[in-house]
């Protein structure tokens, strides 16, 4: 059965920093994408993040110059490096995988709190 499960959220003040990691438990057949959502009350979900297979980076305007994603592909393993948190930035994130056949992947989310 595949699992992803994330880690590294939690409660930070305001400019700190936090490393989210999603780990896959289980195989998926040639992952293609790893991308990183978040959701925050009463909002629409929305992509902050993708990386490719080949290493190639998208980012939402929103995290630009703050987010880093990266990928471990030999442990199927994805990272969100965020820095300069705002409150804004306050709510539950989510990795998802797309495998070569288009099938999606998601974990089921780690709480991250901006606040003072």
């Amino acid at each position: 059965q595949v699992q992803l499960v994330e880690s590294g959220g939690g409660l930070v003040q305001p400019g700190g920093s936090l490393r989210l990691s999603c780990a896959l438990s289980g195989n998926i057949f040639s992952i293609s994408t790893m991308d990183w959502y978040r959701q925050a009350p009463g909002k629409q979900r929305e992509l902050v993040a993708t990386i490719r297979s080949g290493g190639s980076t998208n980012y939402a305007d929103t995290g630009k110059g703050r987010f880093t994603i990266s990928r471990d592909n030999a442990k199927n393993t994805v990272h969100l490096q965020m820095n300069s948190l705002k409150p804004e930035d306050t709510a539950v994130y989510y990795c998802r995988f797309v495998d070569a056949y288009h099938r999606e992947y998601w974990g089921r989310g780690t709480q991250v709190t901006v606040s003072s």
